[in-house]
């Protein structure tokens, strides 16, 4: 089905606010009246501001007061894109575009409609220093513009999707953290070693490799769109993010085969900041150690891996690594000290009987995983507006 094509000027008188000035203390303190940032465009709803304004802001400023039910979508910098509904009268700044309620057009049904045109608001905003839209592009922006009962269906179809979307992520995240509780009820704090499980040396229960150094690879080795190589850099909140140009060949790769990471690898850095840690999972799996890293291959493999990579990136642990690590100017880590960190070893009956846990929870949690999933709901949107439902 196919619907008629109208430009967003043709529905909608496209305006955005503007800021008061900073250097007014009046304008801002003590205020009431809600000032809308792109910033505070995270959920579907705007129930309150992060700033707030005073009416001598609002009189003395570029900045308009909206209705609730305006819907406001960012035109600037990484937010661009990002879409919510008024659910309070509220100002904006310049960088919010606003599109107040009129009888032409479902509310909810041209939420959901923006949210699903994202992808072509940051393709027409790239290429500048910062990426942004303007008005003008907004007001001769075309959509599909249904009659209003079908745009009522349409955004009931997709407010019951994302209802159980975010339903489901919450399942999600409720599961995880009744996991990570029960992680430390079995195993406790390993620090302390509440459990009086038997302190070997990490060297006696994993392997220990530093990343390849001197000749094994050179600067101009590295290029960009290859294998990556993980440094400490890379090792971001307990995951590995890699940067497309520091990776190598897999002619280079496969010269370096000891330095290959596996599935249950905790990759370190051995240089900078002490304590940065991360498991290797599939999606890592054959990336290659860094020069500035150094892996870690336990004995032991699953679960033992998740309770080595806690115990490493302790704060304890990290305490000891920099009272140990050697350089004047940087920090650095060693095999010799990496290998004598002391460890509490579980029992193999504590690491199986959380192995079987987590293996039940996963598959409790799989069928909402598939309901979360962002692509699902996207495919939804996309079919909805091409008239498919």
């Amino acid at each position: 089905m196919s619907w008629p094509l109208v430009k967003l000027g043709d529905i909608f008188k496209i305006t955005s606010g503007g800021t008061p000035s900073r250097k007014k203390k009046e304008y801002y303190e003590g205020g009431t009246i809600h000032w809308v940032k792109t910033g505070d465009l995270h959920h579907k709803y705007v129930e309150s501001a992060s700033e707030f304004i005073t009416q001598e802001g609002l009189d003395g400023s570029s900045t308009r007061l909206y209705p609730k039910g305006t819907v406001l979508l960012a035109m600037y910098g990484a937010t661009i894109g990002a879409c919510s509904i008024l659910n309070v009268e509220a100002c904006t700044n310049q960088a919010c575009a606003a599109f107040t309620p009129n009888e032409k057009i479902d509310l909810e049904y041209f939420y959901y409609l923006m949210k699903d045109c994202k992808s072509d608001f940051v393709k027409a905003g790239s290429g500048g220093a910062q990426p942004n839209i303007s008005a003008s592009f907004l007001k001769e922006f075309e959509i599909p513009l249904p009659p209003l009962d079908e745009q009522k269906r349409i955004a009931a179809i997709l407010d019951k999707a994302d209802t159980i979307r975010r339903k489901r992520q919450q399942a999600i995240k409720l599961a995880d953290d009744f996991l990570r509780s029960v992680f430390l009820d079995m195993f406790g704090d390993p620090v302390t070693n509440p459990k009086g499980w038997e302190v070997k040396s990490l060297k006696d229960i994993a392997k220990i490799q530093i990343g390849p150094f001197g000749t094994q690879l050179h600067k101009e080795d590295y290029i960009e769109g290859g294998i990556p190589l993980i440094n400490p850099t890379h090792i971001v909140k307990g995951n590995i993010v890699p940067k497309t140009n520091l990776s190598v060949s897999n002619e280079k790769h496969a010269t370096l085969s000891e330095y290959h990471l596996k599935v249950g690898d905790i990759i370190m850095g051995r240089r900078g900041e002490m304590g940065r840690c991360a498991i290797v999972n599939e999606k890592e799996a054959g990336w290659m150690c860094g020069t500035g890293s150094l892996y870690i291959r336990p004995n032991k493999a699953g679960v033992f891996s998740e309770y080595l990579n806690k115990l490493l990136s302790s704060q304890a642990i990290k305490n000891h690594l920099e009272s140990e690590s050697q350089g004047a100017t940087m920090p650095n880590l060693n095999k010799n000290i990496v290998g004598n960190i002391q460890i509490p070893v579980p029992s193999d009956e504590v690491l199986d009987d959380f192995t079987r846990l987590k293996v039940k929870f996963l598959k409790l949690t799989e069928t909402s995983q598939n309901f979360a999933n962002e692509m699902i709901f996207e495919s939804l949107s996309q079919k909805a507006f091409a008239g498919e439902l």
